[in-house]
């Protein structure tokens, strides 16, 4: 390729929660960009079918079907990949899902479920992985953070809280790797276009406010999302470490 700091050629990718939305697009394009991708996900159907997709398009792409917030399943997983496929370079880890409801009438077993899948499941993996990354001496983890890491808004508090650990992971995660020749960052997403947000992207009231919150004044698109993770994926972020890269067409400045 004609620029080596993005090329990402040689190397495999484990994206987690990667058979929809962003994670299958950061997967798509991560293989643009050379990677051999492994997807992920809990339904092997779904999995195996975002797979063929990618291949059919050309890239070399594998299944991993396993459930991210079970700290066995990750084990084995992941062992399973190392061992199958081959060395994990690059982790995404994106699993992560949504619950929206008034704080005062949240469900406690809504709120595990959240911490389960939107943190629990990023220590786990991230754990898992660096455990072959450290005796490698390098590796790159990408955590999938929010613009609710560091703005909140009415009905999704316990989301808020999870996706603030990640940012606070993700600077542990490298004061306790970086030494190891790891890069370990986040991309926070602003508001995009996905399966997650569909029933806000169809609300005429949500969309008018968010466009006007908003200095880009639209919706993101997932494919937006892809060159900050190539940039975080390969040679260009060698000294980026513990970092939490914003998309959000802005809407972080105007607090």
């Amino acid at each position: 390729m004609g620029f080596p700091l993005f090329d990402l050629s040689g190397r495999r990718a484990l994206v987690t929660g990667s058979s929809q939305g962003i994670g299958y697009a950061l997967a798509e394009g991560l293989a643009a960009h050379g990677a051999e991708v492994v997807l992920n996900g809990r339904s092997a159907d779904k999995v195996n079918a975002a797979v063929e997709a990618l291949r059919k398009s050309g890239h070399t792409a594998h299944a991993a079907v396993f459930d991210v917030t079970d700290k066995d399943s990750v084990g084995n997983g992941v062992a399973a990949v190392e061992a199958d496929i081959g060395a994990i370079d690059i982790l995404v880890n994106n699993a992560g899902m949504q619950f929206r409801t008034p704080l005062e009438d949240f469900p406690a077993d809504k709120w595990e479920l959240l911490l389960s899948t939107n943190i629990s499941s990023v220590f786990y993996v991230g754990q898992a992985v660096a455990r072959h990354m450290i005796a490698r001496g390098k590796g790159k983890i990408i955590n999938i953070a929010s613009v609710q890491s560091e703005l909140a808004r009415p009905g999704i508090a316990p989301y808020t809280a999870t996706k603030g650990a990640v940012k606070n992971l993700t600077r542990g995660m490298c004061a306790d790797w970086a030494k190891y020749g790891i890069q370990i960052n986040a991309i926070a997403p602003g508001y995009f276009k996905t399966p997650l947000n569909q029933a806000l992207v169809d609300s005429a009231e949500f969309s008018g406010w968010l466009e006007k919150r908003t200095p880009a004044g639209r919706w993101g698109n997932v494919d937006e999302l892809v060159g900050s993770a190539v940039f975080l994926a390969g040679n260009a972020s060698s000294f980026v470490n513990g970092h939490t890269l914003y998309v959000d067409g802005g809407i972080t400045t105007c607090l």
